[in-house]
C-alpha cells in the first residue's frame, strides 16, 4: 500500500546461549500503514518486546527485512541512522529505569533534542520543553524535580516527552502502561490517542493486556514463542479469532457480570524451550487439537480470510472454513 509507513518481512532475532541459539523472533511479517496502531500481544516471553527492539534498531536482526517509508534499513548506515532515530522514537517499559536519576524533568526532555540539535540555543530549547510538558499533561511546576520525586504516571509522562521531542513519525510504545496503576494506564492511553489524532502518529503498541489492546489497537499481531501465530483487524480478532491460541488468550478475559457464562479455555501443557526449537508448531505441546503433522512441520501463515492471516494446519477444520 502507498500509505504503508513500516513493513517487516521474515524478521528473525536469534541470541547465542550456552545451551544454543535462542529463537527470540521467528519470520514475523507485518505492515503498519500511516496514522494506526498495531498491537502486539502474547504471553512474557513471546518475543513482544525483542520484536520491537529489533525493528527500532536497538538489537540487530539475524534474518529478515524491515523497510520504513519503503526504505531497506534492516543494516542502516551511519546516515540512515540519524534518519530512523529522529523518525522512530520508543516510550518503554519502565518509566523509572528509563531515566537519568541525576537529570531533571527539563533536562531529560531537553536531551534529546539537543542530540539531535533541533532547538537552537537555550531560549529555544526551554520553550519547547515547556510546550512539550503542556502537551503530555505535566505541570510546569516539575520542570527541575528529579524521577524519584515523581510518581510512575507523571514520570512516564516524561518519557514520551522525550519520544515527541524530535518530531517522530512512529512510536514503539513497549508496555507503556504495565507498570502503572489502572486509573494512571487510562489516563496515558487516552493522551497517547489524542496525540496519535493531533499529529497523525504511528504506534507499535505491545502489551499482554488485551484490554488494553482492544482499546488503542486498530490491527493486532498475537505472537507465541517467538512466531507469529494470527493478524488482523482488532474488531475482527475479538469477533472471530481462529488460532487455538488466540481463542485461550480471549476466553481469558474477565468480564464484569455474573450473567455472562463463558467457557474458559485452559491452556494446560509445558512451554516449548525457544532454544534450538524442534520442528513443528510452537504451539502443539499445548494445543488440544495438534497432530502427527503440527508436531513435525512449522505450520506457514496464511491467508485464511480477507485480511486475516493464520499459522496454523488445521485452522479450516477447527473453524468450519
Amino acid at each position: 500500500m502507498s500509505d504503508t509507513l513500516l513493513e517487516v518481512k521474515d524478521l528473525c532475532k536469534y541470541y547465542k546461549t550456552p545451551k544454543g541459539a535462542l529463537h527470540a523472533v521467528e519470520g514475523v511479517n507485518f505492515s503498519i500503514r500511516e496514522g494506526r496502531t498495531l498491537g502486539v500481544v502474547g504471553e512474557s516471553g513471546c518475543g513482544k518486546s525483542t520484536l520491537g527492539w529489533t525493528v527500532m534498531n536497538l538489537h540487530e536482526s539475524t534474518g529478515g527485512s524491515i523497510f520504513f517509508q519503503g526504505e531497506d534499513v534492516t543494516h542502516p548506515t551511519k546516515a540512515q541512522k540519524k534518519v530512523i532515530h529522529k523518525s522512530i522514537q520508543m516510550i518503554f517499559q519502565d518509566p523509572f529505569s528509563s531515566l537519568d536519576p541525576r537529570k531533571c524533568v527539563s533536562d531529560l526532555i531537553a536531551e534529546p533534542m539537543k542530540v539531535m540539535k533541533i532547538t537552537r540555543g537555550k531560549k529555544e530549547t526551554e520553550q519547547r520543553v515547556a510546550e512539550l510538558m503542556d502537551t503530555v499533561g505535566l505541570a510546569r511546576r516539575y520542570a527541575f524535580a528529579y524521577p524519584h520525586e515523581l510518581d510512575g504516571g507523571r514520570r512516564q509522562r516524561i518519557g514520551i516527552a522525550r519520544a515527541l521531542s524530535v518530531e517522530p513519525r512512529f512510536i514503539v510504545c513497549d508496555e507503556p502502561v504495565s507498570a502503572l496503576d489502572v486509573s494512571i494506564q487510562a489516563q496515558i492511553l487516552n493522551l497517547l490517542q489524542d496525540l496519535q489524532e493531533e499529529r497523525g502518529l504511528t504506534y507499535m503498541f505491545i502489551t499482554h493486556n488485551l484490554s488494553v489492546v482492544k482499546h488503542i489497537s486498530h490491527d493486532i499481531l498475537v505472537m507465541y514463542l517467538g512466531c507469529q501465530v494470527e493478524k488482523c483487524e482488532c474488531e475482527e480478532l475479538f469477533r472471530h479469532p481462529l488460532h487455538p491460541y488466540t481463542k485461550g488468550l480471549l476466553s481469558a478475559i474477565p468480564i464484569p457480570s455474573i450473567h455472562v457464562d463463558r467457557k474458559r479455555i485452559v491452556m494446560s501443557g509445558e512451554v516449548t524451550s525457544p532454544i534450538n526449537p524442534k520442528p513443528g508448531c510452537r504451539f502443539a505441546a499445548r494445543c488440544p487439537y495438534a497432530d502427527e503433522r503440527c508436531r513435525s512441520e512449522l505450520p506457514q501463515v496464511e491467508e485464511i480470510l480477507p485480511d486475516h492471516f493464520c499459522a496454523c494446519h488445521k485452522v479450516r477444520e477447527l473453524n468450519e472454513l
